[in-house]
């Protein structure tokens, strides 16, 4: 990857805290079916971090998803 290149991420993002959301459902049946889970924003900022990625921004959708743009370190 170039040192300006950028890589964009299209995912549903789980919201922080205990406060119930339909995203928290659909990870608990992914795990329980499939072994997978889905992520907090922070969860992929660490992700990216040992890819030698920094996540510069989350830009929301009016979806579910959201798009994680990062970069380079």
């Amino acid at each position: 990857m170039r040192c300006n290149g950028k890589v964009l991420l299209a995912e549903t993002l789980v919201p922080p805290g205990d406060e119930p959301d339909g995203i928290k459902f659909i990870d608990v049946n992914m795990l329980a079916i499939t072994g997978g889970r889905e992520r907090t924003e922070e969860e992929y900022g660490e992700l990216l971090a040992r890819a030698r990625l920094r996540l510069d921004q989350v830009l929301p959708t009016k979806a579910s998803i959201s798009v994680l743009e990062s970069s380079p370190v």
